[in-house]
């Protein structure tokens, strides 16, 4: 299985890193792009330079569109943008690919494979709203960072490990992140 996770400038690049971890750990082969906004705020909230991640996943430059990722060619099992910010989903939601990133996530549209967003942002405007309508229409799934309460969190990891858990659920990856609603 080959899954690529996008890192943009949006708060909350502490899901992008566990989720990555968790592939890694899984044993999923993983392809990391990261806007440079999202490199700068991977750094600000986790303290983590981009090329940390590289002994969990392959690191491709988001300006590279001759990376394998940027070919329909080369198959993946699809695409998590995490967290996503409202530039980004908006260079998706238009068809923009002039960037590794929102060029593989065109890949995954055109190619109907998944592709999942995780937007990161309060409030919402229209154009917010409207621009993930559009990509649900295209295919994507839209995930909001809203994790769950249910299971009585204590610490933030599993408030994240909530969210990439579900993100895992929706590429159909087995894994042990959170307890399930009705289970012990």
């Amino acid at each position: 299985m080959r899954i690529i996770v996008a890192v943009t400038g949006a708060s909350g690049s502490i899901y992008a890193y566990s989720l990555i971890r968790s592939l890694h750990q899984l044993g999923i082969e993983t392809y990391v792009i990261a806007t440079g906004a999202g490199e700068n705020v991977l750094r600000y909230e986790c303290g983590l330079e981009l090329q940390e991640i590289a002994e969990y996943a392959t690191v491709l430059s988001n300006q590279d569109l001759f990376a394998p990722v940027a070919s329909g060619s080369f198959c993946t099992d699809g695409m998590v943008v995490i967290p996503c910010s409202m530039n980004t989903l908006g260079a998706i939601a238009n068809g923009m690919g002039d960037t590794l990133l929102s060029r593989a996530a065109s890949v995954m549209l055109k190619e109907k494979r998944r592709l999942v967003i995780v937007p990161r942002e309060s409030p919402l405007h229209i154009i917010h709203l409207e621009n993930m309508l559009r990509v649900a229409r295209a295919g994507a799934d839209i995930m909001p960072a809203s994790p769950g309460f249910y299971n009585h969190p204590s610490e933030i990891w599993e408030l994240v490990n909530f969210m990439n858990a579900r993100v895992l659920d929706a590429f159909g990856i087995e894994h042990e992140l959170m307890k399930r609603w009705g289970e012990a």
